[in-house]
């Protein structure tokens, strides 16, 4: 586990981002395009950015690090974080925490669990998640892109209007989803109002410096406009990041975990966040994706950055001759 007192030398970690991106450049398989979302199956699969934001503050930046993506399912860690604030413990009446083992949008498990969806980061949960946002009364952020416009400290990026327009009128699979869970009363809204708040939360395109930035409260270090965090903040975002590891990167979040060993979510447009408790939050994007939906490059470069920081919630391995 990193130490939270250690601070982080800014001059290791641009090396440390200068040669994942360099590395990046070389390898030659990139993953596959996803085809459903609008624009991503123009792009070359090999473009790469990446942005690490410090607890001290710093910001290090490589690659397309300036490159706006949907988000997509990446949003469903700050819905989450909203509903938890909103309705505290009572979220897992309603929705469970454990890895699902089965795709993302699977609509098998949630009739075998009668409507209760495996975890909040596969599409059923986190249109269960959705339908509580509507249940709010006074919010302190209307909606995702508000959170996300606190928490980044600016309001200078857009619902990407294609990704929502061709999301809100198709969607099927997720329709279906959201069909099933009001049929085990697990829906209180409409099935159209809930997709709407859904498909816009995934449809927010960020860069990677924007991303980094609006993980900085999931390192459980004060940023922005906070100077200290709460307790019961800091046990929210304990749990988020325990869900996060086990549970954020689809049907991959075992081999996630074992070979980059940090919390994050991932999101079919290319983006993965991950959080270095006390010590960094990073965003990646490359639009190649493995066969569960992850950025090929980007978990190849977690990976690599991992190594070199020593950067993993199981304990550090000192580098040869250090």
């Amino acid at each position: 586990m990193p130490n939270r007192n250690k601070n982080v030398d800014p001059d290791q970690v641009r090396a440390a981002v200068d040669a994942v991106v360099a590395e990046m450049e070389v390898i030659e398989s990139f993953g596959k395009l996803i085809d459903h979302i609008e624009g991503m199956s123009e792009l070359e699969v090999n473009r790469f950015g990446v942005c690490v934001v410090t607890a001290d503050g710093d910001v290090i930046e490589g690659g397309e690090a300036s490159h706006p993506f949907p988000i997509q399912s990446i949003s469903k860690v700050f819905a989450l974080t909203m509903a938890l604030e909103a309705h505290g413990d009572d979220v897992w009446k309603r929705v469970g925490r454990e890895p699902s083992g089965d795709p993302f949008n699977s609509i098998i498990d949630l009739e075998r669990k009668k409507g209760i969806p495996r975890n909040p980061f596969i599409n059923a949960g986190a249109l269960v998640i959705a339908d509580m946002l509507l249940d709010r009364e006074k919010p302190q952020h209307e909606d995702v892109a508000a959170f996300l416009a606190d928490h980044i400290g600016a309001n200078d990026f857009d619902v990407d209007p294609d990704v929502f327009d061709k999301e809100a009128k198709g969607g099927y699979t997720n329709r279906a989803l959201a069909n099933l869970a009001k049929s085990f009363d697990n829906l209180h809204h409409e099935v159209d109002d809930v997709m709407k708040l859904y498909v816009r939360q995934c449809a927010i395109a960020l860069t990677c410096r924007q991303l980094a930035l609006a993980g900085r409260y999931l390192m459980l270090s004060p940023s922005g406009r906070k100077k200290k965090i709460s307790l019961q903040e800091a046990h929210r975002v304990r749990r988020i990041n325990a869900l996060m590891l086990t549970c954020g990167q689809y049907d991959g979040a075992g081999d996630f975990a074992y070979r980059v060993g940090l919390p994050a979510k991932s999101g079919v447009g290319g983006g993965i966040l991950a959080v270095v408790p006390h010590v960094a939050s990073i965003a990646v994007w490359s639009p190649g994706l493995d066969d569960n939906g992850n950025s090929l490059l980007g978990t190849i470069a977690l990976e690599r950055l991992s190594e070199r920081l020593g950067w993993s919630v199981f304990g550090s391995v000192p580098q040869v001759g250090a």
